[in-house]
């Protein structure tokens, strides 16, 4: 069988982000691959040790588009963790109202990509519609579509009126008929099926040993969420389930990410429900002591990890954080391995790789 090696990367526009990769092949299968980083680094794991701890929280908002508020909700949290402070419960709650919206856009978006690569060019206009709702919901609580800046340390730097408050009621209302239609649709579609099912199968041992982690495991029957297993913020307070699949391909991890969005619909409604009055922001931010602490959130691709060490001035003596695509895109060795080359770009995809946040 004839073997050769060719290169994928970001000339590629099928696929969602600039990622490179080296392929070995075995006739028109794959046999081997090697991911090669570097083609987006901007070295901001350099550059946040020369801004103080303030204006990194509009730095990293700008680690990526999709889970840009995870980064700084994140970062928050180290920061309070270290110098003892203790949001008040109205921001705990605007934290998660925020944090949800932005998954219900990022899975959406996923899925969108999906339909395009599989070439069913209505089905990603008719996603790209439903998550518009989102969208233009974003823009009308805080006055931008992508990254929202809506956390501050200590709380949050906006609040909800009476009226927002019902707009974002009838937004929740009216993404649930679409959701459970989109879920029907990618679960039962025969075009869609012949294409995602046992497509790129990582099976449950594999993960586990990638230590893959967001909708990637979940697919696989893991049952392992942030918000379930270390809830930070108002998540113990609010009720939902780990949504798990077992199938382990494509078609699994398309299905996690939509009955995840279907559940932040219902996250959203009960934050609304019980936001409690009172402040945004803690009274007073006290001087940031020396010391260190590690914070973790559940991002839309999964677990987000932030170690934070400081000696007591404004700058940050080191700052590192471990992204979700991180592990995730290891694992595509074992999905890609033995697939036709014209379903690199599906499975690829299908992992929702973040290469800006990863290739730092």
């Amino acid at each position: 069988m004839t073997t050769k090696i060719i290169e994928l990367g970001p000339h590629q526009l099928a696929l969602e982000e600039p990622m490179y990769f080296r392929v070995r092949l075995e006739g028109d299968r794959v046999a081997d691959l090697d991911v090669m980083p570097g083609q987006v680094h901007r070295g901001m794991e350099h550059l946040v040790m020369r801004r103080n701890l303030y204006q990194n929280i509009t730095l990293l908002e700008r680690l990526c588009s999709l889970c840009s508020n995870s980064h700084p909700n994140t970062f928050c949290a180290a920061v309070e963790e270290v110098a003892g402070i203790v949001i008040p419960p109205r921001a705990e709650y605007l934290r998660a109202v925020a944090d949800e919206i932005k998954r219900i856009a990022s899975h959406l978006f996923c899925c969108a990509v999906q339909a395009n690569a599989i070439g069913e060019i209505p089905l990603f206009r008719r996603v790209m519609e439903i998550r518009e709702i989102m969208q233009r919901a974003k823009e009308a609580i805080y006055g931008n579509r992508m990254d929202l800046a809506a956390n501050v340390i200590g709380g949050v730097r906006y609040d909800l009126t009476p009226e927002a408050v019902a707009y974002l009621y009838q937004a929740m209302e009216d993404m649930k008929k679409p959701l459970d239609e989109l879920y029907l649709q990618f679960a039962n579609n025969p075009a869609l099926m012949a294409r995602m099912v046992w497509v790129g199968v990582l099976p449950r041992e594999a993960a586990v040993e990638c230590a893959v982690v967001g909708p990637v495991a979940r697919a696989c029957g893991i049952d392992y969420d942030v918000r379930k297993k270390s809830p930070y913020g108002a998540y113990d307070r609010l009720d939902f389930e780990v949504a798990t699949q077992t199938a382990g391909d494509v078609r699994a991890r398309n299905l996690v990410r939509l009955a995840e969005a279907r559940q932040s619909v219902s996250l959203i409604e009960q934050c609304l429900a019980q936001l409690p009055a009172g402040p945004l922001c803690a009274d007073t931010l006290p001087e940031i002591p020396a010391g260190e602490a590690i914070a973790k959130s559940e991002a839309p691709r999964g677990e987000l990890m932030y170690y934070l060490r400081t000696d007591g001035s404004d700058f940050p003596v080191r700052l590192k954080w471990r992204v979700p695509s991180y592990m995730n895109w290891d694992a595509l060795k074992v999905m890609l391995k033995g697939e036709p080359v014209a379903n690199i770009p599906l499975i690829v995809n299908s992992i929702d790789p973040c290469i800006a946040c990863t290739d730092r």
